[in-house]
């Protein structure tokens, strides 16, 4: 679809084409199974080990297949139909929860068997994230891809909130075996809902090859406000990144349960979902480097406040906070990354941020557990935070052409 109209901030843009609706549905579907299937393996690795360690191994081992076959996944994406790449990745999603099942209702309590599939998960969500990235412009006009961005965004973020509430109602009612079984039903719905989009969309197929992989990775470097975007986000979340503690400080720093690190996963998502829903309807159009500068930064603050709390009343709350602050930060990046992008390698450039934002997710998830393992949680959280604030500063300094960027438009490529 082409339409050489400016960019449209109506929030309901987006949801007049179907094939958004159905992939936005089946999105929202499959990323709640996966918020409680996060809750579940956290709960269940910490319980049998008692190790931050452990805990960060389970975002390491979803980073590196990410990380290994960046090349790969973007060149997928633009060389192979979208729709149908996305389908067969969410039917290795749904193949990877009914083995969390059978781990579980046979009562293995293997910690390895965890890891491997995991591995698993994030070879998966390794090949959609490019793939979705580049099918969503696909499916909506130009000037209504900051809609169909804005509902993207709030979709991902209410699918924060409520998977991870729901993962640990699950898990103090009936344990992890209902846990997952939910998750099973929830990615078959995913598939389903992907079976209805009718779109085909791809790139330049025949000017994509093996090896043209590394094209992503050259623009993005290039492009110095991309760049900046890009690795600010990946430092910064990267020493911010607690959440990946929270089954630590729901029980041993709050005293709480299975229900106390539901809350505390969901939280940032509140706050995002907010903020989510007041950018598609009143989204910030000028000064949109200081946002996200600013953001960030108060992002590290919440971060703070998090890991200093003894209250769980006040710990929900900064992370409430920084997951509305981490909104922001996202909504400018995405915007960036999607009206900078040729169509032809956006997936190779959607890899390229997929690595970057699956460093500062799972690898932050390892660093944050290695420095709980070493320091504690409690000083893991706030020294992290502390060190988002820091990049934030540094960045400014090393990128001020990302700092200066007012308006998001083509021009900026």
């Amino acid at each position: 679809m082409t339409d050489s109209g400016p960019p449209s901030f109506r929030r309901t843009a987006a949801l007049r084409y179907p094939d958004f609706r159905y992939y936005q549905a089946g999105r929202f579907a499959g990323l709640i199974g996966t918020n409680i299937q996060s809750v579940a393996i956290g709960w269940e690795v910490y319980s049998l080990t008692g190790r931050a360690l452990d805990l960060g191994l389970v975002g390491l081992a979803q980073f590196l297949p990410a990380f290994l076959l960046f090349p790969l996944t973007g060149y997928a994406a633009d060389r192979y139909d979208r729709r149908a790449m996305l389908t067969l990745c969410h039917v290795a999603l749904l193949t990877s929860a009914v083995l969390f099942y059978v781990l579980s209702k046979t009562g293995t309590h293997a910690v390895g068997a965890i890891y491997a599939i995991l591995v698993l998960v994030g070879i998966a969500r390794a090949f959609a994230g490019p793939a979705g990235h580049a099918l969503v412009p696909n499916l909506v006009t130009w000037k209504h891809v900051p809609s169909a961005l804005g509902w993207g965004s709030s979709i991902f973020e209410l699918s924060r909130l409520i998977g991870p509430a729901i993962g640990g109602l699950l898990l103090t009612a009936g344990g992890a075996k209902v846990a997952f079984l939910t998750t099973v039903v929830l990615e078959a719905i995913s598939v389903a809902m992907l079976l209805a989009v009718r779109t085909r969309s791809r790139g330049d197929g025949a000017a994509v090859s093996l090896e043209s992989t590394g094209v992503g990775l050259k623009y993005v470097l290039k492009n110095r406000i991309l760049l900046g975007a890009i690795s600010l986000d990946l430092f910064a979340v990267l020493l911010g990144g607690a959440v990946a503690l929270a089954p630590i400080f729901a029980r041993d720093v709050l005293q709480g349960g299975p229900t106390a690190l539901g809350l505390l996963r969901s939280a940032p998502a509140v706050g995002a979902s907010l903020m989510g829903l007041w950018l598609a309807q009143r989204a910030p159009t000028r000064h949109m480097g200081r946002w996200m500068f600013a953001c960030v930064f108060l992002f590290g603050i919440a971060t703070i406040v998090f890991g200093a709390s003894k209250d769980l009343s006040l710990s929900l709350a900064a992370l409430a906070v920084a997951g509305a602050a981490d909104m922001v930060s996202v909504y400018v990046r995405h915007l960036l990354v999607q009206l900078t992008t040729p169509d032809a390698m956006r997936g190779r450039v959607a890899a390229v941020n997929l690595v970057f934002i699956g460093a500062s997710n799972e690898l932050g998830e390892f660093e944050s557990g290695l420095t709980a393992e070493w320091l504690g949680a409690v000083r893991a959280a706030v020294l992290g935070g502390v060190g988002t604030c820091v990049v934030v500063a540094v960045w400014a300094a090393l990128f001020p052409e990302l700092r200066r960027v007012d308006r998001l438009n083509r021009e900026l490529a």
